[in-house]
C-alpha cells in the first residue's frame, strides 16, 4: 500500500484490510473481486492484484510463509527492489538499503548529486551510497528513520534546513541549491483523451462491465464506453463502443455528467450519458464479464475512482430507487 502512496492515506486502509483478510490464506483463497473492492480508492490497483496472487503463491509453494531470501522474494508479483529492501531489513532484521523517493532526495541533496535519480545509472549509485550508510545490525530502523527524515524534513519544495541534524553535513546546503535538487529531466507533456460512457437502463437495472484483469485498473467494473475517434461525435462514439464492448444498441442518449481525472501517464476527459437498452443480447466482447444490477447495487462491485464520481451523481439525482431515473430518460425523449 506505501508504494507510491502517502502514509496518512494508507492509514485510512490498512487496518480495514488487515481485518477483513487477517491470514495470508484468507487473502489467497478470497475472491479478487472482493480484494479490489476493500482497495477502492487507493489507486494503482494492479498493486492489489499482485498483493493477491504473492499471497496465492506464498500460500502454496512456501507454506503460507512469506520467504526471507531475495532471490525468492523477487519471484513474486509487485516486489521489486525497494520492497525486498523493505521486507528484509524491516520484516526479517537483514542489512537491507531502501532507497524510495524520500531517500533519492536526502542522498541527492547530501552528496549534492546532480543527476536524475529516475535514470538506471543514477538508480545503482544511490543504492549502493545507502548500503555502505547502513548501520550494520540495524538497517530497518535506519531505513525507516532515513524515510521518515526526508517525508518530514528534508522536503520536497521547502526543506526545513534550520532543524536539519544533517546541515553540517550537506553539500546541497553549502552550495545553496538544497531547492534545486533532486534533478528531474523534463517531464514530457501527458495526452489527453476524450471518453464517452453509458448509463444503459432496462427497466430499473443498469448495465456495467469489467475490465480485463491485465493492465490498467484490470479486474475492476466500470460503465462500458470507451475513447473517442477524430471525427467522430461522442453520441456516435458511446453507441459504437457499447456494441463492440458488450453487443449491445443503445437510444435515448442523453448526456449525464462530465468528468476530468488525471493518472499517472495521461488524462482523461469523462463525457457520461444516460441512455436505453435497445437490443442485443450482452456478450462479453471487450471486457470479461458483465451484469445487470439496480442503483442500490452498484456499491457492491470495485469501481475506479473516476466512476466513483459518476456513481455518486446517480444517486444524489435519482436518490434509491432507479426506476424513476428509467423514466426520466423516457419521457426525455418524448
Amino acid at each position: 500500500m506505501l508504494q507510491q502512496t502517502q502514509v496518512e492515506r494508507v492509514r485510512q486502509y490498512y487496518p480495514k484490510f488487515l481485518k477483513r483478510f487477517p491470514t495470508m490464506q484468507q487473502l489467497a483463497q478470497a475472491p479478487l473481486d472482493n480484494v479490489l473492492k476493500a482497495w477502492e480508492g487507493l489507486g494503482y490497483y494492479a498493486r492489489a492484484r499482485n498483493l493477491h496472487r504473492a499471497a496465492q503463491i506464498v500460500l502454496r509453494n512456501y507454506g503460507g510463509k512469506v520467504p526471507n531470501q531475495r532471490k525468492e522474494l523477487l519471484k513474486l508479483p509487485g516486489i521489486g527492489r525497494y520492497t525486498v529492501g523493505a521486507l528484509l531489513s524491516i520484516a526479517f532484521g537483514q542489512d537491507e538499503s531502501v532507497v524510495d523517493v524520500n531517500v533519492r532526495r536526502v542522498l541527492c541533496r547530501l552528496l549534492a548529486i546532480r543527476e536524475d535519480p529516475r535514470r538506471s545509472q543514477t538508480e545503482i549509485k544511490l543504492d549502493k551510497l545507502a548500503r555502505a550508510l547502513l548501520p550494520r545490525g540495524r538497517a530497518g530502523v535506519f531505513n525507516q528513520a532515513l524515510m521518515d527524515f526526508g517525508a518530514t524534513v528534508c522536503t520536497i519544495s521547502e526543506p526545513r534546513c534550520l532543524i536539519c541534524p544533517l546541515i553540517d553535513f550537506c553539500e546541497a546546503r553549502r552550495l545553496g541549491i538544497q531547492t534545486e535538487l533532486p534533478i528531474h529531466s523534463k517531464a514530457r507533456q501527458k495526452p489527453h483523451y476524450d471518453v464517452a460512457l453509458g448509463i444503459i437502463w432496462k427497466g430499473d437495472k443498469l448495465l456495467i462491465t469489467k475490465r480485463p484483469n491485465d493492465g490498467l485498473l484490470g479486474g475492476l467494473w466500470e460503465f462500458p464506453g470507451g475513447k473517442r475517434t477524430p471525427h467522430e461525435s461522442l453520441e456516435d462514439c458511446v453507441q459504437r463502443e457499447i456494441w463492440e464492448e458488450v453487443n449491445v444498441r443503445v437510444r435515448h442518449i442523453k448526456p449525464f455528467i462530465t468528468v476530468r481525472h488525471g493518472y499517472a501517464h495521461f488524462s482523461v476527459t469523462l463525457h457520461v450519458f444516460q441512455c436505453s437498452y435497445a437490443r442485443g443480447r450482452p456478450r462479453a466482447q471487450g471486457c470479461t464479464a458483465w451484469a445487470w444490477v439496480t442503483l442500490r447495487d452498484l456499491k457492491k462491485y470495485a469501481f475506479p475512482s473516476a466512476n466513483q464520481k459518476i456513481i455518486q451523481r446517480l444517486f444524489d439525482v435519482h436518490g434509491r430507487t432507479a426506476l424513476n431515473c428509467h423514466q426520466t430518460v423516457q419521457s426525455s425523449k418524448e
